[in-house]
């Protein structure tokens, strides 16, 4: 039995409240994925506008979003295995100085079949940054927050979409497409050294038998708080029955990892079939490139309003209500975009759509999947889920090409609907609320609940 008089280091982080600690752990965690998320967007704008040059086809940059994917896969799978063997910081800072130095290796790529081959190695980056950053805040931040704070570090990502975008309106046509690739990559090194002192999860080492090392980390953050909150007690027990020595293949992760599997798949296709191959669609119906990315400039807005909105939503109605409800929005909403002949009314559609991916991306990506996973296999079963949905990113673009030369965009934006109905049928009969609750007691429910039973 766990003495009453010592609190665990879980504990200790879950009373306590909002410090300027976790503010900065915030900024720079949200610093890379912003970065992360403009090189990952920058692919929609320069895409689209080599392709209308000639110095692509629709095929080649097919290959070059697949690429990116597979990269983002490999990237995404080691980030769970050396995150959960190395730590969370080690992790994030190789992640970081990878995308980094490949990007400016884009930017000199003679011919498309080489940039092809750098953008895998900036997709190794990309993918680990994904599945580290909102990992990490997950087991910094007190329950009652959680969701809203990866809601906001999801904002702040999204911004490096609309950066991208905006940017790429205005570089672009004056210094040419290369010179995105040198900003997203001398991007990332500045935040590479920026991010040098952010400690490791306390909660990680913890569980490695780091003790000493987790409780100086905590009492540095508790030394912000005020004695009150630092002497609160602990509202949740911290440590979930039979959880010690669980790998990532015991059989009780498997709902939860098929669970997070399934929403991986469907923001892929979202993000991949609809999103990414935007400003193609539109410059392949004649419109000039100049006017289809002002066009992406005002729809990506919808990328961090979806954001904001799961800042509000995410916590006061709780994750399954949310992600139900948005993917069957986002479900109507897609084909209603395809069908419309005004620019205008199809920009604003658009934007709506674009927030309703990016609010789910929110709610899922940046706070439920980790939530589902115990803290020392909360890495490795992430990226498993993540991986998955980089699978299925692989064959997207294409499955995409292959749709929009048969049906156009509407056969596309369906397809896209059809999953995320899908997506919305498995949370509400299958999921499990997470909202609200301590990582452990969630793990006490998936985990110990299981033990007892056994």
């Amino acid at each position: 039995m766990r003495a009453t008089h010592t609190a665990s280091v879980s504990e200790r982080l879950d009373r306590l409240p909002i410090l300027p600690f976790h503010k900065r752990i915030l900024l720079l965690v949200g610093a890379g994925l912003f970065f992360d998320a403009f090189d990952i967007y920058l692919a929609n704008s320069v895409l689209g506008s080599i392709v209308q040059s000639g110095w692509s086809t629709v095929e080649k940059n097919a290959a070059f979003l697949s690429a990116t994917a597979f990269g983002m896969l490999i990237g995404s799978l080691m980030a769970g295995m050396l995150g959960d063997r190395y730590g969370r910081k080690f992790t994030y800072q190789f992640n970081l100085l990878v995308f980094g130095l490949s990007s400016l290796l884009c930017a000199v790529m003679p011919n498309m079949e080489l940039l092809i081959g750098a953008r895998f190695l900036t997709g190794i980056g990309l993918g680990a940054e994904l599945v580290i950053g909102y990992g990490l805040l997950s087991e910094f931040v007190p329950p009652a927050w959680r969701g809203r704070w990866a809601a906001l570090l999801s904002c702040i990502a999204q911004f490096g979409l609309f950066a991208a975008t905006l940017m790429s309106w205005i570089v672009i046509p004056t210094l040419g497409w290369r010179a995105m690739f040198v900003i997203a990559g001398i991007g990332g090194l500045i935040v590479f050294i920026a991010r040098k002192n952010i400690p490791e999860s306390p909660r990680w080492l913890e569980r490695n038998g780091r003790q000493a090392e987790a409780d100086a980390i905590v009492a540095r953050i508790e030394a912000e708080a005020p004695a009150a909150a630092a002497a609160m007690p602990a509202p949740q027990p911290a440590v979930s029955p039979g959880a010690a020595g669980i790998g990532p293949l015991d059989p009780r992760f498997r709902r939860p990892l098929v669970i997070g599997a399934i929403t991986q798949i469907v923001q892929s296709a979202a993000i991949y079939g609809f999103i990414a191959l935007l400003p193609t669609f539109l410059a392949r119906q004649g419109i000039p490139i100049n006017q289809s990315l002002g066009q992406s400039v005002l729809m990506t807005l919808g990328g961090p309003a979806g954001a904001i909105l799961a800042y509000f939503l995410s916590d006061r109605i709780g994750r399954k209500p949310a992600i139900v409800g948005g993917s069957l929005l986002a479900a109507i909403i897609g084909p209603c975009f395809a069908l419309v002949e005004s620019q205008v009314v199809a920009t604003a559609l658009g934007f709506v759509m674009f927030s309703l991916v990016y609010f789910l991306v929110s709610v899922i990506q940046a706070g439920y999947l980790p939530e589902l996973f115990p803290t020392q296999v909360r890495m490795r079963l992430t990226s498993w889920a993540v991986t998955a949905g980089r699978l299925a990113s692989i064959g997207i673009p294409f499955a995409s090409v292959f749709l929009v030369q048969a049906g156009g965009m509407l056969a596309v934006v369906s397809g896209v609907a059809v999953l995320l109905v899908i997506q919305a049928v498995t949370i509400g009969l299958l999921a499990v609320e997470t909202g609200s609750r301590s990582l452990e007691a969630i793990e006490a429910e998936e985990v110990g609940g299981s033990v007892a039973s056994r």
